[in-house]
């Protein structure tokens, strides 16, 4: 399965967006899919994942309450809602699947497939 991340772009801090995972070649089927991000100069950092079924999900503790991760399954798309954006929430965001919980997406290495990235920036 190919990913494809998009939503990203420029925003104000306190603002809204919603960043978008489209699997193609295939679908989400067994697989979870989580959303990382990487600031510049820093080591990517797990934010959310959610189940093939979309029944379970796991967040960050740093982002559990601002952003929300869920799925269309008819679209096989994964979103990340992300509200109340702070200028350090400024990263390349990318999803990947994988076999396993969302919970052992956090730690886990060996991914089935990765996204390209999107670029999210947040002036203050």
């Amino acid at each position: 399965v190919q990913l494809q991340a998009s939503g990203g772009g420029l925003v104000q801090a306190g603002d809204s967006l919603r960043l978008s995972c489209a699997a193609s070649g295939g679908s989400f089927i067994n697989y979870s899919t989580a959303w990382f991000r990487q600031a510049p100069g820093k080591e990517r950092e797990f934010m959310a994942a959610i189940s093939w079924s979309g029944r379970s999900t796991f967040y960050a503790d740093s982002v559990r309450y601002r952003f929300t991760i869920s799925k269309d399954s008819a679209k096989d798309t994964v979103y990340l809602q992300m509200n109340t954006l702070k200028p350090e929430d400024t990263a390349v965001y990318t999803c990947a699947a994988g076999y396993g919980g969302p919970r052992s997406m956090a730690t886990m290495e060996d991914f089935a497939s990765w996204g390209q990235g999107t670029l999210v920036t947040v002036s203050s």
